[in-house]
């Protein structure tokens, strides 16, 4: 029977509070989920920036707001940046020699870092004198900053905790969908190959075809003209209803399983359990890592 960890003190360090405000899963403070919602709002707020200023009539009436909005949002998810670069030390997986290092090469702390570059490689090169239309492009870049909802959102966490769950099994499914697509494409090719029809002339221009056949799509540009070839596309549709339910399944399984630990963890916290370890009061330190 493990013995339980001591009650962290009332006066915790600055950086233990900090991370519990930006981890509301850790913390579950009206505080932290206030956050939460702000950034949540201000990521759809950026995305929705970067779509209207692809209509050029929009941004042009009003320039200023989108430069407004930019500068606050690379302000705020700098500060966000740093403040997580500080405490990362929460975590005990990031404890130790190197610890800053590896939370940096996390994808999450990557998505983060590739939200706010941009802004600064197009500044740094306006200060400069260097011609801006080499970093256009770096703008586009921006729509990164829809990857950080996997941080804030619940349901978009849950299904990316489900998909590296059944990795091994989606990528059996994703095997077995592309020997069926190299099998159609050249059993079509050497049926159609010397018919009329064109996007048969070769395997790899009758892949697009078993692509929007085995999806069940069949955009009607790329038909078989024989009837060895159109019973040919009946069964590859039907097939490829099947294959695409095979991983429709697993990961309906794999997000039943993880929603079953969040409840689990759920009614740990409840208890006054560590929801990661089971281990003494919900606020204490302990060896597991989210």
């Amino acid at each position: 029977m493990s013995t339980p960890l001591p009650a962290r003190p009332a006066d915790a360090p600055l950086r233990h509070r900090i991370h519990l405000l930006l981890e509301p899963d850790r913390s579950q403070s009206r505080a932290s989920r206030r956050v939460d919602l702000f950034l949540t709002f201000l990521i759809v707020l950026n995305v929705g920036a970067v779509v209207l200023e692809s209509t050029e009539p929009d941004y042009r009436n009003v320039p200023v707001a989108y430069h407004v909005l930019e500068w606050i949002s690379v302000s705020v998810f700098s500060i966000e940046y740093l403040l997580r670069f500080w405490t990362c030390k929460e975590f005990p997986r990031f404890q130790g020699r190197g610890g800053r290092f590896r939370y940096l090469l996390r994808p999450m702390s990557l998505i983060d870092l590739l939200a706010i570059a941009p802004f600064y490689v197009e500044l740094i090169a306006s200060a400069g004198g260097v011609d801006l239309r080499v970093f256009r492009l770096l703008r586009l870049l921006r729509i990164a900053r829809v990857a950080k909802l996997g941080r804030y959102s619940r349901a978009l966490r849950e299904l990316g905790e489900a998909l590296w769950h059944r990795r091994g099994e989606l990528v059996g499914s994703l095997a077995v969908l592309g020997v069926l697509l190299f099998v159609s494409s050249t059993l079509i090719y050497l049926i159609e190959r010397d018919q009329p029809s064109k996007g048969f002339g070769s395997i790899p221009e009758s892949m697009w075809w078993g692509i929007a056949t085995l999806t069940t799509v069949g955009y009607g540009d790329v038909v078989p003209s024989t009837g060895l070839g159109k019973l040919l596309g009946a069964v590859i549709a039907v097939l490829g209803i099947g294959i695409f339910a095979l991983p429709a399944g697993i990961l309906s399984a794999a997000l039943t399983e993880v929603m079953q630990k969040r409840r689990e963890r759920e009614a740990a916290r409840v208890d006054g359990r560590c929801p990661y370890c089971g281990r003494g009061p919900a606020d204490t330190d302990c060896e597991a890592t989210p």
